[in-house]
């Protein structure tokens, strides 16, 4: 990630007090990260829609317009998933989705996607999305250098986001998944990463992703933080 700073993106967001600061933001991304778009989108549990980023207007309207929610691949295998997904892994075999796609790459959207599925305690689910128009290897080492930041940045992201929208936020602390209280309860007795990625039979990418997440909903400041916070709540038991 040579042109982009991730403490002082961090920082940025933190100190975003405006939507427009959020847009401005996001499209610094977007331009450090070398890609063609980065989206922070939104569908609350009553289907309403939310976000900004930096497709045009012309497909955000034409989305809106065709009611694409309902058939957009990513929408709905993200909704599945709880995991970082590359839009090649998705079903892309239906007509409706390859009309979808078509539309898609006309507007600029690309050809290339990687979806950060972020999850509310009352039904609401939300994607940090980065699309790029290259080839299949070219995004595979973007995908392999920068998933750890971008799924950081999500996060952060969708936390700021929900400051701007407080009907959505819920003062009942978020839950973590089995697999979360899996991962922190197994740091919490000393297992290493490795040793826990083996125990649980998951790649070690697939641990970061669960702690990460995990350690967002805690609100803490790194995994240790994570752990004495999930101990004291109780989440977790040792």
């Amino acid at each position: 990630m040579d042109k982009v700073d991730l403490d002082q993106i961090l920082r940025d967001l933190d100190a975003t007090s405006t939507l427009d600061g959020l847009q401005d933001i996001i499209a610094a991304l977007r331009d450090g990260f070398g890609v063609d778009h980065m989206v922070y989108h939104w569908v609350d549990s009553a289907g309403d829609q939310y976000g900004c980023g930096t497709y045009s207007d012309e497909w955000v309207n034409l989305y809106l317009e065709r009611n694409y929610l309902r058939i957009d691949p990513v929408i709905l295998g993200c909704y599945q998933r709880f995991h970082p997904v590359d839009w090649k892994r998705l079903d892309w075999t239906s007509k409706s989705s390859r009309e979808f796609f078509s539309q898609a790459v006309k507007y600029g959207i690309g050809n290339q996607g990687f979806s950060i599925p972020i999850r509310g305690p009352n039904g609401q689910f939300a994607l940090f999305t980065t699309s790029h128009n290259c080839d299949d290897d070219t995004w595979a080492d973007f995908i392999e250098n920068h998933s750890r930041d971008l799924i950081l940045i999500g996060h952060y992201f969708h936390r700021k986001a929900l400051e701007f929208e407080p009907e959505r936020q819920s003062d009942q602390p978020r839950a973590l998944s089995p697999r979360e209280v899996d991962a922190m309860t197994l740091i919490a007795l000393g297992y290493s990463r490795a040793q826990v990625a083996e125990t649980l039979a998951i790649s070690e990418n697939t641990l970061r992703v669960y702690i990460e997440s995990a350690r967002f909903k805690l609100g803490a400041l790194n995994t240790t933080h994570a752990v004495a916070r999930a101990l004291s709540r109780g989440l977790i038991v040792v």
